[in-house]
């Protein structure tokens, strides 16, 4: 039950949210037990983000959620992956991009809760 909201300040076409979809749809499975198949994504473009009180270059910010909990490692195989792919699908510079975490002890679908 993995959740990816992600705030951009710039513009984001059609083509590149289903290929930054596409990607964090692979990328999620460094989560032992967690696959595309119930990963919801949010993309926001063109945000009003600020880094170092600036927002004159590209900037990214990801939260995920996930049902349960992970380890230090993986989230950082995450934040690689998750990095890495908002350079190469969005050309947002690795160091103007953040991504925190949040485990989530219940979660509910389809009426009721995990």
């Amino acid at each position: 039950m993995p959740f990816i909201n992600i705030m951009v300040n710039t513009e984001v076409t059609q083509e590149k949210q289903l290929a930054v979809k596409t990607k964090l749809g692979k990328a999620i499975s460094v989560f032992p037990g967690k696959s595309e198949s119930y990963l919801m994504i949010n993309i926001k473009p063109e945000c009003d983000l600020y880094f170092g009180g600036k927002s004159d270059t590209p900037i990214a910010m990801g939260e995920v959620k996930l049902f349960g909990s992970s380890t230090r490692d993986y989230y950082e195989k995450f934040t690689a992956e998750f990095c890495k792919i908002m350079k190469e699908e969005l050309n947002i510079p690795q160091d103007k991009t953040y991504v925190t975490y949040q485990e989530i002890e219940n979660w509910g679908y389809n009426g009721f809760n995990f």
